[in-house]
């Protein structure tokens, strides 16, 4: 709901506001300003400091950027901005047409639009005096453009353009990552808190309340004036290992099934995280060991049951189902792994009672989908949403009392040195979801690793416990933030082609960093990519580790390899 006014801030947003007006004002006055961390956990009001921040800017005669990771995820996020600056407010994403992005782009210079929100993009609208920029969701992997040239993170363009500018830049998250935590320790910039989960304006308490026919059961602090705070959502942990020693073969833990009929008999919702799409991740035959793979992408293909068919993810390439082995003609070709659509199925079949909707690539392809979606589920025509990484970002449902996450360790075990933090911010980001109004909630976090660094913090809502044990991490293993990285990947459609060259340019390395004397300087590889193979293309990587690698390749041309300056992934 869209308050009557802006709310009042409480003690925490008061003291958050009070450090960045000075900023604004020094900007304004042409002076440098240090970068603002943002550090507020799932529901504490940063959205209401963007606006605060904002409106500000919009006084002192300057403009204002806001970057949020996509446009269709962050709906909520995008209406508070429209309805405090109804006329203002300009979006760019690409999903415009050409003749709407070029109309907002000449009313963005001509000053009339003084608000841009949008992805990252919306970084070069031609503001003509910008003051502010807010990267919400700061943390987010979409931030960085790595599908086409040029290849950039919006964050450092950000930080990058508010320093040339005289403008304040914020970047806001409730897990910021490692190396931009680190990095904002070493060169003292504004790191600001709020620690406290927000429920509601009371306002939109006492709206709630009307609404549901309940009693609020939080005892509200008259210090706190007009705002409702709210503990974050206690979080189970679940040993599926235990599970199948108790004999219990489903994809739902005996915690998490009993939750889930309880939210349903209450007539509330829940929410089912799973980072991985279709019904099976991967056919293969028990008798050969032989699985089932993308001829031109070489990654495992996915059964997806409503089309009966194999799809590659990558590239699209579709098969049917194979009734035998390929390779050894062997009937025992079988589909195994939890996918998006093996969850549906199971929830309709133990809970005939739900009215269930998935979000994910496969039903999010039209235009309009995601808006429709989530229409749907905060309409009530669904109780039950189950999808993958979409569902951690920007989604605020007052009726969603339960989150579960059906396999939390997915991804952790993949070979890049963000895997830890990454399971870290999509669990944290994602239990963020429940209890986000007076009825409370439950999180349950099933898992093969539950001892974890990464699983155990998610489960305490504990950042700094996470932080430190990450750090020691990448200290032992030299990784950013203590040191720096560039990958270098070659493509060719001839897999002899791919290596050669790969062989041949490490050769050429070694011999510049000789002569050079780059002895803190590391070479690892050439390697061929986790995905070896993706489009018909074959990958090999080289990966240079040290104070400063991308020296070596300064004045140096590669026309033929693509060049990543600190990337996000090694994969």
């Amino acid at each position: 709901m869209v308050l009557d006014h802006p709310p009042e801030l409480t003690h925490e947003q008061e003291q958050v506001w009070e450090a960045i007006l000075p900023g604004l004002a020094q900007g304004a006055a042409g002076m440098p300003t240090t970068p603002y961390l943002l550090h507020g956990v799932t529901g504490s009001g940063k959205t209401e400091i963007y606006l605060r921040a904002v409106a500000e800017a919009i006084r002192l005669g300057r403009q204002a950027i806001i970057l949020v990771p996509e446009i269709a995820l962050t709906p909520q996020t995008v209406r508070r901005f429209l309805a405090r600056f109804p006329g203002q407010v300009g979006l760019v994403h690409s999903r415009l047409a050409e003749g709407e992005r070029y109309d907002t782009w000449r009313r963005a210079r001509a000053g009339v639009l003084p608000v841009i929100v949008g992805p990252r993009s919306g970084l070069f609208t031609p503001l003509p005096n910008l003051g502010l920029i807010v990267v919400d969701e700061a943390h987010d992997d979409s931030y960085y453009q790595g599908d086409f040239l040029p290849y950039y993170h919006a964050v450092t363009v950000a930080l990058a353009y508010a320093r040339f500018s005289s403008a304040v830049c914020l970047l806001g998250t409730a897990t910021p990552d490692v190396t931009t935590l680190y990095r904002a320790e070493a060169e003292r910039w504004k790191r600001l808190s709020l620690p406290v989960r927000i429920l509601a304006h009371r306002q939109a308490v006492e709206r709630q309340v009307q609404e549901l026919g309940l009693k609020a059961p939080l005892q509200v602090d008259p210090g706190e004036g007009e705002t409702t705070a709210l503990h974050l959502p206690q979080i189970h942990l679940v040993d599926m290992r235990e599970e199948l020693k108790a004999g219990n073969r489903s994809i739902f833990s005996r915690a998490l099934s009993q939750a889930l009929r309880e939210t349903l008999a209450a007539g509330q919702q829940a929410i089912l995280f799973l980072n991985r799409r279709g019904t099976a991740t991967f056919v293969f035959c028990r008798e050969c060991g032989h699985s089932l793979r993308c001829p031109t992408c070489d990654v495992p293909l996915t059964f997806h049951a409503d089309r009966q068919r194999l799809m590659c993810h990558y590239c699209g390439y579709q098969r049917k189902m194979p009734r035998t082995c390929p390779a050894c003609r062997s009937a025992s070709i079988r589909q195994y792994g939890t996918g998006t659509e093996k969850v549906e199925s199971e929830v309709r079949a133990q809970f005939p009672q739900a009215r269930t909707l998935r979000w994910d690539a496969e039903t999010t392809r039209d235009k309009g989908s995601h808006e429709i979606i989530l229409a749907h589920f905060a309409a009530q025509r669904a109780n039950v949403l189950i999808g993958t990484q979409m569902l951690a970002k920007g989604l605020d449902l007052p009726m969603v009392t339960l989150v579960g996450a059906i396999l939390a360790d997915v991804g952790l075990n993949l070979p890049d040195f963000r895997a830890g933090e990454r399971t870290f911010q999509v669990l944290t980001q994602v239990a963020g979801r429940a209890g986000r109004s007076i009825l409370g909630g439950q999180v349950v976090l099933q898992t093969f690793q539950p001892e974890h660094y990464a699983i155990q913090a998610a489960a305490r809502h504990d950042y700094d416990a996470f932080y430190r044990q990450e750090l020691a991490y990448r200290r032992g293993l030299a990784y950013p933030p203590f040191y720096r990285l560039v990958r270098l990947e070659y493509r060719h459609h001839e897999a002899g082609r791919a290596e050669a060259a790969a062989k041949s340019l490490a050769e050429q390395i070694r011999v510049w960093m000789e002569r050079e004397n780059r002895t803190a300087t590391e070479m690892i590889g050439p390697v061929p990519c986790f995905f070896s193979q993706i489009h018909g293309q074959y990958r090999w990587q080289i990966v240079l580790r040290g104070p400063d690698p991308a020296s070596l390749l300064r004045g140096r041309g590669l026309p033929d390899w693509r060049i990543e300056v600190e990337p996000p992934s090694l994969l």
